[in-house]
C-alpha cells in the first residue's frame, strides 16, 4: 500500500564505454529483467543490477510466483540525497517525513525504481523489497491485506548475497511497538480491507502492518520448525472463495489460541531466521555500461517527476529537453500525459501523435494516441485508433490496458463483440486484481445479451474493491444487470407468446 506510482524507458545508446573513457554523468546498464540508469558510476551500476536480478530469483523463489514480470522495470540509482530528492514524491519532503533509501514506483503501464548510493541503511533496499513483494503478489486478488502486507514486511528485510539468502530477520520497531501496544483481535486484523481505518489512520494502520508481520513472521517460522504448511492451506481455501475468517479457522485452527500464542510469540526474548541456498549469483563483468544522452536521461525524470505529481518540475525539466532534442519520442510521450493529467485531452493527443511518428515501435505512444483520441473533441477515424490499439498489442501482447481498451472500443461500436470478449479476457488474465478490466468485461457480456456471466464477473469482483465507492460502483451495476436481464426475459417470453399466437391464428381455419 506505500506510495506507487511508476515510469518507462525505451532507449537506445550508441556505444560501450572504453575502459579509457572518463565517467559520464549519466550511465545505462541493461540486465535480464531491469534498466539500470544512473549518475555514478559504472561500478555501481552493475552491483545495483546484479542485486535486483538476485532479489527477483530469490522473491520469485520463495513465492512460488509465476515469472511474468509485466510492464517494464527501469531503475534509477542517483548517487546522493539531493539528486534522490530531485525525484522523490513531494509527500516525502515536508518536514519530518521519513527519509528513504529506496522507494518502488508502480502504476498499469510503468514501473520505476528508485536507489540512493549514499545511504547509510543496515536495510538499503527494504523498501524496494516491501514494494516488490507486493507487485510478485499483484496478480492474487484474493489475497486477504494482512497477508498481503505481512508477506512485504517479512521480505523487506532479506539479506541477500551471492550463494545464499537470509529470510525472516525481525523488525526492532516491529516488535517494540507491538509489545507496548494493544494487539487487533486476529478477527479484527483478518479482514481489514482498504475501506478500513486500520488501513488509512496513521496510529491504527502502524498497528495493523506491525501485527500482520508478527503474525506471518510466526506462521511461516512456525510452519518451518514444525513441518507444516497453514500458510498454503489458508492461501487454498482462500482461492477456493472462503471468507477469510472461516479459512483461518481450517488451516490455523482456534482463533483465541492462536491469539495467545501471537502475544506469547511477540514477548519472547528473540526471533528466528532462516537461511536459503538459491543460485542468484550474476556475473557483473558481464554486464556492460552504455552512455547515455542527457537529454534522454532527463527525459526519463521528467516521466517520473509527472507519475509523482510534480507536474511543474516535470514540464520545466521536459521543456529543457525538446530544446535539446526536439525529435525526442519520450519527451513527446511524457508531455502527453502530462497534458492528459492537467486535463487538457486535445493537447495530450497532439503530443502523442507526434511521438508515434517518431518512434512507431513504442507501444505506449500507440497506446496512449488511442486512448486520447477516444476522449478529445476532434473527431478520429475509428480505423486509426484500432489500428494504434493493433499495433501496441503487436508491439506489446503483456500490455492489459491496450487490451482492455480495444474491447471497449469494439463494444462501443457494437462490432467484433467475439474478439472483444476474447481481448476483455486477456486484460483481466494479465491483470486479475484490476477492478476497472472486470467492469469492462461485464459490459461486453452485456452486449452480447450474457447477462448471467456478466453478473458472475461483477460478483467476483466485489471482493477487488477497494473502498465504498468502489464497492458500491459493483453492486449497483450487478442490481443493473439483474433488472436488464429480468427485463430481457420478460421481452423474450411476451416474444414467444406473440408468435404462438401468430402461428395458431395462421393455422387456424377460416370461418
Amino acid at each position: 500500500m506505500r506510495k506507487q506510482v511508476a515510469g518507462f524507458l525505451l532507449l537506445l545508446a550508441t556505444r560501450t564505454l572504453a575502459a579509457s573513457d572518463p565517467v559520464p554523468r549519466w550511465l545505462e546498464i541493461h540486465s535480464a529483467h531491469f534498466d539500470v540508469i544512473t549518475d555514478s558510476t559504472e561500478k555501481q551500476a552493475r552491483h545495483v543490477a546484479a542485486q535486483l536480478e538476485q532479489m527477483r530469483t530469490v522473491f520469485r523463489t520463495v513465492l512460488l510466483h509465476p515469472v511474468s514480470d509485466g510492464p517494464p522495470i527501469i531503475v534509477l540509482a542517483l548517487k546522493d540525497r539531493k539528486d534522490f530528492q530531485s525525484l522523490e514524491p513531494s509527500a516525502y519532503l515536508a518536514k519530518d517525513q521519513l527519509d528513504l533509501s529506496g522507494l518502488f514506483l508502480r502504476a498499469p503501464d510503468k514501473n520505476y525504481i528508485l536507489l540512493r548510493l549514499d545511504a547509510d541503511s543496515d536495510h538499503p533496499f527494504a523498501n524496494v523489497y516491501h514494494e516488490y513483494t507486493h507487485f510478485i503478489l499483484s496478480r492474487s486478488e484474493w489475497l486477504p491485506l494482512w497477508l498481503n502486507e505481512g508477506l512485504a514486511e517479512f521480505y523487506q528485510n532479506t539479506r541477500i548475497e551471492q550463494k545464499y539468502a537470509d529470510l525472516g530477520l525481525a523488525s526492532p520497531d516491529d516488535i517494540l511497538l507491538l509489545r507496548q501496544a494493544s494487539l487487533l483481535p486476529l478477527s479484527t486484523l483478518l479482514t481489514v480491507d482498504h475501506s478500513s481505518p486500520y488501513y488509512h489512520d496513521e496510529q491504527k494502520g502502524t498497528i495493523f502492518y506491525s501485527e500482520s508481520w508478527a503474525l506471518t513472521h510466526f506462521l511461516i517460522l512456525n510452519d518451518r520448525e514444525n513441518h507444516t504448511d497453514r500458510i498454503h492451506d489458508y492461501t487454498v481455501a482462500l482461492s477456493h472463495n472462503e471468507d477469510p475468517v472461516t479459512a483461518a479457522q481450517h488451516a490455523f485452527g482456534d482463533l483465541k489460541v492462536l491469539q495467545k500464542q501471537l502475544v506469547d510469540y511477540i514477548h519472547k526474548g528473540s526471533f528466528s531466521n532462516f537461511r536459503i541456498n538459491v543460485a542468484a549469483t550474476v556475473d557483473e563483468s558481464a554486464l556492460h555500461a552504455v552512455r547515455l544522452p542527457t537529454s534522454d536521461a532527463d527525459a526519463v525524470r521528467a516521466d517520473v517527476l509527472v507519475y509523482d505529481g510534480r507536474t511543474k518540475d516535470a514540464q520545466a525539466l521536459l521543456e529543457t529537453v525538446l530544446r535539446e532534442d526536439p525529435k525526442s519520442a519520450l519527451a513527446h510521450e511524457t508531455m502527453g500525459y502530462l497534458k492528459f493529467c492537467e486535463g487538457d485531452v486535445e493537447s495530450a493527443r497532439k503530443w502523442y501523435t507526434e511521438a508515434v511518428q517518431l518512434d512507431s515501435h513504442s507501444y505506449l505512444a500507440h497506446y496512449y494516441f488511442a486512448a486520447m483520441s477516444l476522449q478529445a473533441g476532434t473527431p478520429t477515424p475509428p480505423e486509426e485508433i484500432e489500428a494504434s490499439l493493433l499495433a501496441s498489442i503487436r508491439l506489446n501482447p503483456d500490455f492489459a490496458p491496450s487490451h482492455d481498451t480495444l474491447a471497449q472500443f469494439y463494444g462501443l461500436h457494437e462490432e467484433k463483440l467475439e474478439e472483444a470478449h476474447r481481448l476483455s479476457v486477456r486484460a483481466m488474465q494479465l491483470e486479475p486484481e484490476n477492478l476497472t478490466y472486470r467492469l469492462s468485461a461485464a459490459q461486453i457480456l452485456l452486449e452480447e445479451q450474457q447477462f448471467p456471466a456478466a453478473i458472475d464477473i461483477l460478483k467476483n469482483a466485489e471482493k477487488l474493491a477497494k473502498n465504498p465507492t468502489e464497492l458500491n460502483t459493483v453492486q449497483h451495476r450487478i442490481a443493473q444487470l439483474a433488472v436488464y436481464q429480468a427485463n430481457y426475459v420478460q421481452y423474450q417470453e411476451a416474444q414467444t407468446r406473440a408468435h404462438k399466437a401468430a402461428a395458431a391464428e395462421t393455422a387456424s381455419p377460416p370461418k
